[in-house]
């Protein structure tokens, strides 16, 4: 399958908004002399998942979409907790939450040759690789949903820094192994970012 260069503006757009959520993240945490966790960091995740997964059916890479299916509703859930959810008109809030059930039924409709599409670009070890380094990536996010809940509050904690870290560097890998710009400077500037904030929610507890 032929890749067109507008595949990757849709990839650096994606990488983009979590950049700068990252950012954002990291100066008001800097300010707040502590991890925060701002709303716009969930609107901009969003965002950037939904843009993340089309390049990751564009580019017939199964472990991008993989990483992106659990985190799109727990971003929904921390803004919901956030109480920013309900201001968003119901049509958008809506069509926000059918979307990938939409995308579901669509690929099922016609499963052999999407199978193909999704599949067949990528040898066996490389995707189970890539999905390990997805899954560890995207668990990051699960486990900010259960510590949140437990707590009843929208919170960074020092374990997502940590899954962070280690689901990077195994996408980063994956991505010189795919020679995927986009994966390689989304996963390289966010060590910056997930290292500070693992040396910020530290100080924070001593």
């Amino acid at each position: 399958m032929e890749h067109s260069s507008w595949y990757f503006v849709i990839g650096f757009l994606a990488q983009g908004l979590f950049s700068a959520r990252m950012f954002i993240q990291w100066i008001l945490s800097e300010k707040a002399k502590k991890v925060v966790s701002p709303t716009i960091y969930w609107k901009l995740s969003l965002l950037g998942s939904l843009l993340f997964s089309i390049y990751g059916w564009l580019r017939s890479d199964f472990a991008i979409i993989l990483g992106q299916i659990f985190s799109y509703y727990i971003y929904i859930w921390n803004l919901n907790n956030k109480k920013s959810w309900e201001r968003i008109p119901a049509v958008i809030r809506w069509s926000i939450l059918l979307l990938p059930v939409i995308a579901l039924g669509c690929v099922l409709y016609d499963s052999t040759a999407n199978f193909d599409h999704l599949f067949k670009e990528v040898s066996f070890g490389l995707l189970v690789f890539g999905s390990i380094g997805q899954l560890i990536f995207t668990f990051r996010f699960v486990y900010q949903w259960l510590y949140s809940r437990s707590r009843g509050e929208s919170l960074l904690p020092s374990g997502f820094w940590t899954l962070s870290l280690i689901g990077s560097l195994l996408i980063l890998v994956y991505g010189i192994i795919r020679k995927d710009p986009v994966l390689l400077l989304g996963q390289g500037a966010g060590f910056i970012t997930y290292t500070r904030n693992l040396w910020l929610d530290r100080k924070y507890l001593k």
